[in-house]
């Protein structure tokens, strides 16, 4: 009997060890799974679907017919092997995977547009690190087959305009099954993809092939356009399109000063807003923009490249909109956009991502408190009651 409460008595601190041991695994792993998983479902729940102007007075069924929802992010500048560190690729693109794959689930939008820079080295990669990267972009952004994946040429994955070449670019198109001045029609609805790398206008080859696309196309969309009662031999012979004003979309936004114009929680900090923009770097040239505008007359233009976000009128009448970038290497607080887009209308919402910066707070939070409860435990760390009742026994002994 005296054995057995003995061995009791020896085995309550191991116990105590044990259930202390367990308690810290269950508090770090719930941190983690947390801020690595469940926080992705708690910020992007909170994103709706914008509601079209019209949408009062249309039946639900007819709404959810004749509405594309449409998410539209850019710039997610998938690491290298030349530049980036292998653990800065993988909290990276953790993060982006998350965010992506938790935004089709919640969201299940019907197409995802990617604005460009999808790669950070494109422009330098070997076939063997090409073949790397795309291996890595299709784990992150799988997509069911309801929805649609369009991805647009940028300047990191093919090089500025003296860094492209005709290999790069067919290279890109294969991985992506893409051409340059390409129009896709979904619901009714046009979509342009513009590679503007390719409108330097300097008469280079890729560039010569790649307007001439762009001019047949819009033939082809103002011929569309045209009353059916008007004749015009040039348009005989041209297969129609659903007459919509379409929808720009490419990876440099259209000419614009600088960014001094642009608001918002997610637009370039003050200090860079002033800056003004390079032609054809930073921004498409003065002549490039005019013949984008001519050509198409947009309803709409969806920009990437700058990886912060502005909303600019062109001629007065024409919005642009430019999406920051995807990757919290670049922002600490990325979006993406949702559109609600019909062939005559379309309403935009911004969905933020979890801020990084709120992320490393909780981590450092639950880090201090880890500490403080080891510390207490191995009573290296006085508890603020008993060191409190140890000060006024203390006192009555006097």
């Amino acid at each position: 009997m005296l054995s057995s409460s003995s061995t009791t008595v020896k085995n309550l601190p191991l116990k105590k060890r044990l259930c202390f041991l367990l308690k810290l695994v269950c508090f770090v792993s719930s941190v983690l799974i947390f801020c690595e998983f469940l926080i992705y479902y708690v910020v992007i729940f909170q994103c709706r679907w914008p509601e079209m102007k019209g949408a009062a007075h249309m039946g639900e069924k007819e709404t959810s017919a004749s509405v594309l929802k449409a998410m539209i992010l850019a710039d997610t500048h998938l690491l290298g092997e030349i530049k980036g560190h292998w653990f800065d690729k993988l909290r990276r693109e953790w993060q982006m995977e998350r965010s992506f794959q938790t935004a089709l689930w919640l969201l299940q939008p019907d197409i995802v547009f990617i604005l460009g820079d999808i790669f950070d080295e494109g422009k330098w990669s070997s076939p063997q690190a090409w073949a790397d990267d795309v291996r890595r972009f299709r784990k992150m952004f799988k997509y069911p087959v309801s929805t649609e994946l369009v991805v647009i040429v940028g300047n990191h994955d093919i090089g500025f305009h003296y860094e492209m070449t005709t290999y790069k670019v067919n290279r890109f198109e294969k991985v992506f099954n893409l051409t340059s001045g390409k129009l896709i029609t979904r619901k009714g609805i046009n979509f342009v993809l513009v590679n503007s790398v390719a409108m330097e206008g300097d008469g280079c080859a890729v560039c010569r092939a790649s307007e001439a696309k762009l001019v047949a196309l819009s033939h082809k969309l103002n011929c569309s356009l045209q009353k059916l009662n008007h004749s015009n031999k040039r348009c005989s012979d041209v297969k129609k399109l659903p007459a919509s004003e379409p929808i720009l979309l490419q990876h440099y936004p259209l000419y614009r000063k600088s960014d001094a114009e642009c608001s918002g929680e997610d637009s370039a900090p003050p200090e860079e807003k002033k800056t003004p923009f390079k032609e054809k770097y930073d921004v498409l040239s003065q002549e490039a923009s005019r013949k984008l505008i001519w050509w198409f007359h947009p309803r709409l233009i969806l920009s990437g490249h700058t990886h912060s976000a502005c909303e600019v009128l062109h001629a007065g009448k024409i919005p642009e909109i430019s999406v920051p970038s995807f990757s919290w290497r670049n922002r600490n607080n990325p979006s993406f956009i949702m559109g609600s887009i019909t062939p005559t209308d379309f309403s935009l919402q911004k969905c933020f991502l979890p801020y990084e910066s709120r992320v490393f707070t909780i981590y450092c939070a639950a880090g201090a408190l880890l500490v403080i409860l080891i510390l207490a435990h191995v009573q290296l760390l006085t508890p603020p009651f008993y060191f409190a009742q140890r000060l006024i026994s203390k006192h009555k002994a006097v």
